[in-house]
């Protein structure tokens, strides 16, 4: 896939500076750019670069001022981050434009499905499936019976979506991704053994979700799990039955959060991090990586440690715990002097 200087001018709104009709075909990073490579750059310590690059185009600023003689040809924007960002998201929707469906595969004669559909060799479309419009499966994707899935969503290779989800437009479901398994529901008898608590609800994913490769999302034992509108969860995430999350919250990899636990908006959850079950954090919460929380979460704190404690507490007590070896030894030695008198 190939594009002009100019084309990727009229995309971004830009001017070209050189040979408009350079061509590139991938992309690089400024100080790895070689002929046909398409690079920016937006970070001032790095614009030295600029005359040693060999990639054919460089998006810069408009006021971007040369010092020296290049060789690459200049697309100015207004903000050359933001406008490679942008030609990043064009050039991925061209890349994965892919439209019909491929062969084999199984759709239930109930199910139905809007235009501009993809669905990739061997996946399953269960009964009572209903899909809406532009929405990319990729091959070996199995979607159980009674799946609502909304416009615009990309369900990558391998994911598993388990009977009655609904999912939401404009979402992203990532390879090995699993949503609707049972929770983790069982009840001791007289004998010592487990039995299975049936988990009968289900799992709604709301608009512009994004969920990783390998994470899980129980369904839940009654009512619904509910990731709500605009989170971002990170890859290998385990989220529990009947678990709530608020709109965009974002949680990064490893996090595990325990059954019937309800998280606000606007958090941000760092990786490893370890959430007790039936507990209620608030809005706008800091959660730093590893940290273990057992109780309810107020609106604006920020924890870290484990069992987690306020982030400043934190700071203050690991500054003595590291000189705790330091401590005992002058405590030794003041109660060895005393000893002696």
């Amino acid at each position: 896939m190939e594009f002009t200087a100019n084309q990727i001018a009229g995309i971004l709104e830009g001017s070209v500076e050189g040979n408009g009709e350079t061509t590139v075909s991938k992309l690089a990073k400024i100080e790895e750019g070689t002929k046909g490579s398409l690079t920016f750059l937006a970070n001032p310590k790095y614009k030295h670069y600029i005359y040693t690059t060999k990639a054919s185009i460089t998006i810069v600023d408009h006021n971007f001022v040369l010092e020296n003689p290049i060789e690459t040809t200049l697309v100015r924007v207004e903000d050359a981050y933001k406008a490679f960002s942008k030609l990043l998201e064009y050039y991925n929707q061209v890349k994965m434009n892919k439209t019909g469906i491929e062969q084999p595969v199984f759709i239930s004669e109930s199910a139905q499905y809007g235009e501009n559909i993809y669905i990739g060799a061997f996946s399953y479309l269960g009964e009572n499936v209903q899909i809406g419009q532009n929405v990319k499966i990729y091959p070996n994707v199995y979607i159980g019976d009674n799946v609502s899935i909304g416009d615009n969503v990309i369900v990558f290779a391998g994911a598993k979506i388990y009977s009655e989800t609904v999912i939401g437009n404009h979402s992203v479901i990532h390879s090995g991704a699993i949503i609707g398994a049972d929770g983790f529901g069982f009840a001791p008898n007289e004998k010592g053994e487990y039995s299975k608590v049936p988990q009968t609800g289900n799992v709604i994913i709301e608009d512009y979700v994004d969920i990783g490769a390998g994470t899980t999302i129980d369904r839940a034992t009654l009512g619904s799990t509910v990731i709500r509108k605009g989170v971002k969860l990170d890859n290998q995430i385990q989220i529990a039955h009947n678990v709530e999350i608020g709109k965009n919250t974002v949680i990064a990899a490893q996090t595990g959060i325990a059954g019937s636990t309800k998280i606000g908006e606007n958090c941000m959850i760092g990786g490893q991090v370890g959430i007790v079950g039936h507990i209620i954090i608030g809005n706008n919460v800091k959660i730093q990586a590893q940290s273990g929380i057992g109780r309810n979460v107020k609106d604006h704190e920020t924890l870290q440690g484990s069992p987690a404690l306020n982030y400043g507490d934190y700071n203050k007590s690991y500054v003595h715990f590291k000189n705790l070896p330091k401590i005992v030894e002058r405590f030794n030695t003041i109660e060895k002097n005393l000893n002696n008198d």
